[in-house]
């Protein structure tokens, strides 16, 4: 195979993006702050709310806060790294009881994916506030469909509290194939989509993605001062392994390496800003994995040296200002480690295609693969545009 050298590594290439330069955001106010608009639609009545440790109203938990307000909460469901934001990825999340406030704690990752008629059969309403990142494999959305579907087969109400996507100024990526369904890709969207989870939710449910066609009574609590022009600042890690900003934008590229033998830094201290293999050629750092509680407790090369690529002074600003997935770190990776099989079944779940993976095997070059998506790219864009709900890169009016 052919190498590159670090320098060529670092070119940016690619040819086809939906993008826009994102701005410093203007005192957003997520939907779960706007609580004079949700707590006297929940006065009075039963509620389970979908919630993890980015459920917070300014530094107070939604729990908490609701209850202060005097509200009913039945039960707390919880999605992958659970209630407190805790456990690494993949690790399975059994049900249990909150500490601080007693209320039971149901999973809804593990065995369980989807809330049972059991779990909602008490219910009026179901609120929804997680903060994602926008992209495609990233489970929480998963989880919020489950719940919808839930809720659209029991007539239980399905409240979202809106949040910004910190990767939202951007659409790129191939569409998924639902040959390749599963909990890391459940829909007909590209890898990074653009959209809040309340725009996600109003597609999945106008396109009739959930079971049967059925449709989920639901409203939103949007956010106010966001556009997708917003370069919105998380407050707190989504989840153990994306620890900082640079993290979150540079996920929609590096996880695909979670469908190779190359780690991406799990077991480190700067998980998702690094990647390589005890193997990697025309490397310039080294890393070794180790156990982290709460992150990763048994990491990929745990213990074993690795040589790799160093982006933790990546400049941010081509990130932003340039925004696309980033495929040649992929290439540059496949072609600098020695080994006959690099990609597992996996990366296939995570592209979301069989088609990509051919192509880098092939050898073919990243602005004809990126063509590829041009279609399907498009077509998605003009379907996007009917479900969103602020300002947006292709279009001025609010």
């Amino acid at each position: 195979m052919r190498s590159l050298t670090v320098f060529s590594f670092f070119i940016l290439i690619g040819i086809f993006s939906c993008t826009s330069q994102p701005v410093k955001d203007k005192g957003i106010i997520t939907g779960a702050e706007r609580t004079d608009l949700y707590i006297p639609k929940l006065e009075g009545k039963n509620v389970a709310v979908v919630a993890n440790h980015t459920s917070l109203v300014e530094s107070v938990h939604l729990v908490d806060t609701l209850l202060s307000e005097g509200i009913q909460i039945k039960r707390i469901f919880s999605p992958e790294h659970g209630f407190r934001g805790e456990a690494g990825a993949g690790e399975e999340i059994k049900s249990s009881r909150d500490v601080k406030t007693g209320l039971p704690v149901v999973s809804l990752y593990g065995s369980r994916k989807k809330p049972e008629p059991k779990h909602l059969k008490d219910l009026d309403v179901v609120v929804f506030d997680i903060q994602d990142v926008g992209v495609r494999f990233y489970t929480y959305i998963s989880t919020m469909h489950y719940v919808m579907e839930a809720c659209a087969e029991t007539n239980t109400d399905f409240m979202i509290l809106d949040r910004p996507n910190p990767n939202g100024f951007y659409v790129d990526g191939p569409i998924l194939d639902t040959q390749y369904r599963s909990f890391v890709g459940m829909h007909r969207i590209p890898i990074v989509h653009g959209m809040t989870i309340a725009e996600l939710a109003r597609m999945i449910n106008q396109e009739e993605w959930l079971k049967n066609g059925v449709k989920c009574d639901y409203e939103w609590i949007s956010c106010k001062n966001y556009t997708h022009d917003s370069l919105y600042e998380l407050p707190v890690k989504p989840s153990p392994n994306l620890p900082n900003m640079r993290s979150i934008y540079l996920y929609p590229s590096l996880c695909f390496f979670e469908g190779t033998v190359v780690s991406v830094g799990r077991g480190t201290d700067f998980p998702f800003q690094v990647f390589g293999h005890p193997k990697m050629k025309n490397a310039e750092m080294e890393f070794s994995p180790r156990s982290i509680p709460g992150a990763s407790m048994n990491p990929k090369f745990k213990g074993q040296l690795c040589k790799g690529v160093d982006l933790r002074d990546y400049p941010l600003d081509s990130l932003l200002e340039s925004p696309r997935i980033r495929l040649n770190w992929v290439k540059f990776a496949y072609e600098n480690i020695p080994v006959e099989d690099f990609f597992t079944s996996y990366f296939k779940k995570l592209s979301g295609t069989d088609e990509l993976l051919k192509q880098l095997k092939a050898g073919k070059s990243i602005s004809a693969i990126r063509k590829g998506w041009k279609k399907d790219l498009n077509q998605f864009m003009n379907k996007r545009e009917q479900y969103l709900i602020y300002k947006d890169f292709t279009r001025q009016e609010p």
